[in-house]
């Protein structure tokens, strides 16, 4: 009996202790419910907030219309390369047609024909005299289209289509000014078109291949008078070999010297430089 109420008498501390926790427990939970439930009554009601209201749009400065123009009225670096890309992807057709380089080259490959050289000059080195005669040549058409079409597209002062419109003008006047009638009249036959009133207002379509034909004339007729003096110098090398008795030696061999010192003395690549030049009118 005396165990049993020692056991009992040391326990009675731990279960006052639980119980006065579980009491303060109660109690603060009932405070947090009480609290949450009588905030919400107490507290004042809020008004809506009312909507505001629209605002008007403003009308776009201007003449009303949408810009979309890069860097500030001017062309960004991407569309200008790609102008670029595809003025170069055209750029050989352009030279070859609507240039000097086509009677330019073929002259000078009849003049090498002429004297009787097949690789001398080689072809690169023709190729280059004929492209930089061509710009000597075009130079000042260059310029017009550069302050014309070029340079106003470039500041944003045009769109393409005005800067096209404005640039063909320069070229437009050179392949007029150096197209033969006869040749322009042809191409209009063949194109089904009515004759223009005036010549300026021919298409590009068909001036060009009229330019074409006018060139390839002019060049061969150059061509035929370079080649007369060596043609007669062949001739008579020829009869002095035959009356020599030198069947079997080859004209052209022997006759290749004096063609070489004649083209020499005359000073050749001179004349036909100049010749060249002046047949556009200009030098």
């Amino acid at each position: 009996m005396s165990s049993t109420a020692t056991l009992t008498a040391s326990r009675r501390p731990i279960f006052t202790w639980r119980r006065m926790a579980l009491v303060v427990l109660v109690t603060l939970a009932a405070c947090v419910v009480v609290l949450l439930v009588a905030g919400p009554a107490h507290a004042a009601p809020t008004s809506p907030t009312a909507p505001t209201a629209p605002v008007a749009p403003t009308a776009p400065a201007g003449d009303g219309g949408v810009s979309v123009s890069v860097g500030g009225g001017s062309p960004s670096t991407s569309i200008t390369l790609i102008l670029a890309i595809t003025v170069l992807s055209v750029a050989p057709s352009v030279l070859l047609l609507c240039t000097s380089f086509t009677k330019i080259v073929v002259v000078l490959s009849l003049v090498r024909n002429a004297l009787g050289l097949q690789q001398s000059p080689p072809n690169q080195v023709m190729t280059g005299i004929a492209l930089f005669l061509t710009l000597f040549v075009m130079g000042p058409v260059f310029s017009d289209i550069n302050d014309v079409a070029v340079q106003p597209y470039l500041n944003g002062q045009m769109t393409v289509s005005q800067a096209y419109d404005a640039g063909v003008v320069p070229l437009k006047g050179f392949l007029l000014e150096n197209t033969r009638q006869d040749e322009l009249k042809l191409m209009i036959n063949l194109s089904g078109e009515d004759a223009p009133k005036d010549k300026n207002d021919v298409s590009m379509t068909t001036l060009i291949p009229a330019f074409v034909l006018s060139e390839l004339k002019s060049a061969f007729i150059i061509g035929l008078v370079v080649f007369i003096p060596f043609l007669v110098l062949d001739m008579l090398v020829s009869a002095a070999l035959m009356a020599m008795g030198m069947m079997m030696v080859p004209p052209a061999i022997v006759s290749l010297p004096f063609k070489l010192l004649l083209f020499v003395v005359v000073d050749g690549w001179a004349l036909i430089t100049t010749a060249l030049v002046h047949s556009y009118g200009a030098g």
